[in-house]
């Protein structure tokens, strides 16, 4: 009798704390949001041809209407691209302006980490994701992050090439390669 009382408590103890336990254990493994933003900058002006973060903004200028993203701390990029189309530009020709080439955009994500005691710009990237001619898309990528991930930084870029066409906004002075 007393072995049953005994078993039945720990059953019942075990079915109070193995959802708290659950529970505990699932929120030391949720990621953090490490970035998140609802603004990209289009490449245009200076910002033709000019690096930032070792990459390359694209040879002609962009315009975007709108793009709302994070990236997590376990690598989950998101971002939902309207409008990201060459610019009504006379430096772009006229069967371009307001359209978007690229059949895929995909993120590329930039860190600042440790390599010793020096510090590495780490550029990590998303796959190709479907955009349209109108310059929509959405971005629903996994990368894997340096370990820290410092003053992230967050392109929109084509799916096969390493130049960009949007960038969430930095201050750098360090950047301007």
């Amino acid at each position: 009798m007393i072995r049953e009382l005994f078993v039945s408590a720990v059953v019942a103890l075990a079915s109070m704390l193995g959802p708290l336990l659950a529970h505990q254990a699932d929120a030391q493994t949720t990621a953090s949001t490490l970035i998140a933003f609802d603004t990209m900058y289009g490449v245009d002006g200076p910002f033709v041809h000019h690096k930032l973060r070792g990459l390359v903004g694209d040879d002609l200028p962009w315009e975007i209407e709108s793009a709302v993203g994070s990236v997590d701390t376990s690598g989950h990029v998101t971002i939902a691209v309207r409008g990201l189309v060459f610019a009504d530009d006379p430096s772009v020709p006229i069967n371009l302006r307001g359209t978007n080439d690229a059949a895929e955009f995909r993120a590329g994500v930039s860190c600042i980490t440790e390599a010793g005691n020096a510090l590495k710009r780490v550029l990590v990237m998303t796959d190709g994701f479907p955009a349209t001619t109108q310059g929509d898309g959405d971005i629903n990528g996994q990368v894997e992050l340096p370990n820290p991930c410092v003053a992230p930084v967050v392109f929109v870029m084509p799916g096969d090439e390493k130049d960009w066409f949007a960038v969430t906004g930095f201050e750098s002075e360090e950047d301007e390669d």
